[in-house]
């Protein structure tokens, strides 16, 4: 349900800001604002978890999420629909960590192939998404894009209340809220600098711009300082320059870049530069899914045989490749078909690198799942905030949103390329962790 809705939206886009009458560099937020509800939620989640029982957070995630959807879909201005997708955020960020946490206290020695297959199935919702938000805003009202999540939510929330096992709960543990706070507030401040430059005639010396990027130094520099002194930080600077975690938290932020900003703006290209229909626009996002599926589940009974540099460099590559190929004119045949085989061999990209960067995390401190795979999650979900908020701003500002897309796709294949060889700094670990 949380991949359906962070893929849903994106068909959209242009239909919201038409209704809403919204520049495009704010319709984004839409985007941007929801992968800030996931980025706060994922490490909260598995300390929430482990406080208050795993399958009580699920329930109360999934409530969380069905009630924001509600009141998303009955938004009356921009403003107010960013603010209710951050708590829809909220909801669907807790989902991973407390899944994760169930997983491995029901299966075992086997854990790492459990987490590594419910991380393959995640691309189903990538794949219904993109259709039914492309054909619900084609043929019904933008609206009903929220109001699709109610009754999934109900019945899911049915189904984990019957099925889902519970467990005893562990000794409370200190959030760290100061730390909670800084963090939202460097993120949005951030964005904010990025939104204000994609506004007409903003420059980099325009008095908002530098407003927002000051503060979001500021307060970046008040976050570290605080997480260093901290009895209980939000996120333990172990866990971010420890050995290995260093190069695999960077190679997750690159990895989000990819996951989550290129699949959320695939559709806006095909709509932009080709001027294919929202229906259809959809159903390229689907098709990067697909590739991702077909191959994400056998990526992930090799790794014990072949550790985790191979499937990530040959993802990664794979990745920037397709990539390229979607940023050139078409050859032979339709855009639509040209987009969409080229999506799927991205998407194989991301199926074969995806259990690797999964589990290359988290065998580093396998005692530590829920926190690692909310700080794995955080990582991606910046990477995804960073490249949509900055690909936004640059086509609010272009007289050729299209072209400037292909241009940026270009740019994130060559990054994506390079930093294979970062790769060989991950531990290759093989067998079971």
């Amino acid at each position: 349900m949380s991949a359906v809705d962070s893929t849903i939206v994106a068909t959209a886009l242009p239909r919201i800001g038409s209704a809403l009458h919204s520049r495009l560099n704010w319709t984004g937020w839409i985007i941007t604002i929801y992968s800030l509800g996931l980025i706060i939620a994922l490490p909260l989640a598995g300390k929430i978890s482990d406080q208050f029982g795993r399958k009580r957070v699920f329930l109360s995630c999934i409530a969380l999420f069905t009630v924001s959807s509600i009141a998303c879909g009955l938004s009356t201005n921009i403003y107010m629909l960013i603010a209710l997708r951050f708590f829809q955020g909220l909801g669907g960020g807790a989902f991973m960590p407390s899944a994760a946490g169930l997983i491995a206290d029901n299966f075992g020695p086997d854990r790492d192939r459990g987490i590594g297959l419910i991380s393959s199935i995640t691309p189903i919702g990538q794949i219904t998404g993109p259709v039914v938000g492309g054909l619900i805003t084609q043929y019904w009202v933008w609206r009903g894009i929220f109001f699709v999540n109610v009754p999934i939510g109900i019945a899911l929330l049915i189904l984990a209340f019957r099925f889902i096992p519970r467990h005893s709960e562990t000794t409370a543990e200190r959030f760290d809220f100061p730390g909670v706070a800084y963090l939202i507030s460097t993120i949005v401040a951030g964005m904010l600098t990025i939104t204000f430059l994609g506004e007409p005639g903003a420059t980099l010396g325009s008095i908002k711009v530098l407003i927002a990027a000051c503060i979001a130094i500021s307060l970046g520099w008040q976050f570290v300082r605080h997480e260093r002194r901290a009895d209980a930080p939000l996120i333990p600077m172990q866990l971010i320059r420890g050995k290995g975690f260093l190069t695999m938290n960077f190679l997750n932020f690159l990895y989000g870049t990819a996951l989550i900003g290129f699949a959320a703006l695939v559709p806006l290209y095909a709509e932009n530069r080709y001027h294919i229909p929202i229906s259809q626009a959809g159903t390229v996002m689907s098709a990067r899914a697909l590739g991702a599926i077909s191959v994400a589940t056998i990526s992930t009974m090799m790794l014990r045989r072949v550790g985790y540099r191979l499937p990530m460099t040959i993802g990664f590559l794979v990745i920037a490749s397709g990539l390229v190929m979607i940023s050139i004119a078409p050859i032979g045949i339709t855009p639509y078909w040209w987009i969409a085989i080229f999506s799927v061999v991205a998407g194989i990209g991301l199926g074969c690198a995806a259990p690797a960067t999964n589990n290359a995390t988290l065998q580093l401190a396998p005692n530590n799942i829920a926190a690692i795979t909310g700080l794995r999650g955080m990582f991606r979900q910046i990477g995804g905030i960073i490249y949509v908020s900055i690909s936004t701003a640059l086509l609010a500002r272009s007289g050729d949103p299209g072209m400037m897309q292909a241009r940026i796709f270009v740019i994130q294949a060559i990054v994506l390329a390079l930093m294979t060889l970062l790769v060989l700094r991950v531990p290759n670990h093989r067998g079971r962790w």
